[in-house]
């Protein structure tokens, strides 16, 4: 799935955004985190967290009677931490990796697929064909980011790792060619080069590593895992309808363009619980 994130203009079809019914005062409130650098899935923006996954989560838990709490303050490790130890009830999109399978419940169907890809300078640029060419190379990573079990465990052994806390700082290290190589999602990936000026710089590899998929998951044995039967049955029915492809365009567009018009309207299917 490729979008042109450079245009302003929104077809009229991706300006559906979720108006969300209010709970009612006696709710109770649920806490969720998510990624803060990882558009179009989710991110911090004016001071919010923003984008597919806390859209979905909100719609859901919503139509089951729940108010959430969006948690803003959290780096993306932290977010994981604090639910591990009680502290927030809902992660609204993370990889399905047996170490967090420990704290985390997920659901059976999958919020979004994520190709990962490759980002390198292009003028140093790398000749991949398999993953041990990527032996010896100096990598970027955000701290508590996962590419699949099997990249885990390569890039802990073969690689000369440096941890950042946010992701803007490992495009800067590209750019100055102090790391060879980031692994991102591809669609992440390419709205954060434009977004902070470094596409100019800043490539993809055709070499991808992996598809991984992002999973709407809550606290492994809280009360909310009687839901998941019902969230699931929620995201194939947000998935088969279009629902989804049209919010990931919609918030692809929002992140390169934060005051492009968007006119939120409620979804016309409301599901039965």
């Amino acid at each position: 799935m490729k979008f042109n994130v450079g245009r302003r203009l929104i077809p009229p079809v991706l300006c559906i955004l979720i108006l969300f019914t209010t709970p009612t005062v006696s709710a109770q409130t649920l806490k969720a985190c998510g990624h803060p650098f990882y558009p179009p899935v989710s991110w911090i923006g004016n001071g919010q967290l923003t984008g597919l996954a806390p859209a979905i989560t909100k719609k859901i838990f919503t139509e089951l009677g729940y108010n959430i709490q969006l948690i803003t303050d959290y780096n993306w490790k932290r977010c994981l931490l604090e639910v591990q130890l009680g502290n927030a009830d809902i992660v609204v999109a993370a990889y399905k990796i047996p170490s967090r399978k420990t704290f985390l419940n997920f659901t059976e169907s999958p919020l979004i697929a994520d190709p990962i890809a490759l980002f390198i300078n292009r003028q140093t640029p790398i000749k991949v064909q398999q993953m041990s060419d990527l032996k010896g190379k100096r990598v970027g990573l955000l701290l508590g980011d996962s590419f699949g079990e099997k990249f885990d465990h390569f890039l802990q052994n073969s690689n000369d790792i440096e941890y950042v806390s946010r992701n803007s700082q490992n495009f800067a290290k590209l750019a100055l060619k102090r790391i060879d190589y980031m692994p991102i999602g591809i669609l992440s990936g390419e709205l954060q080069s434009k977004k902070l000026g470094f596409d100019d710089q800043v490539i993809a590899l055709d070499y991808r590593i992996s598809t991984e998929y992002y999973f709407l998951a809550v606290r492994k044995s809280s009360a909310l895992e009687k839901h998941l039967p019902y969230l699931n049955r929620r995201l194939k029915e947000l998935t088969q309808d279009g629902t989804i492809n049209q919010l990931t365009q919609v918030y692809s567009q929002q992140y390169i363009h934060p005051t492009a018009p968007l006119s939120p309207r409620s979804l016309t299917h409301k599901a039965s619980k």
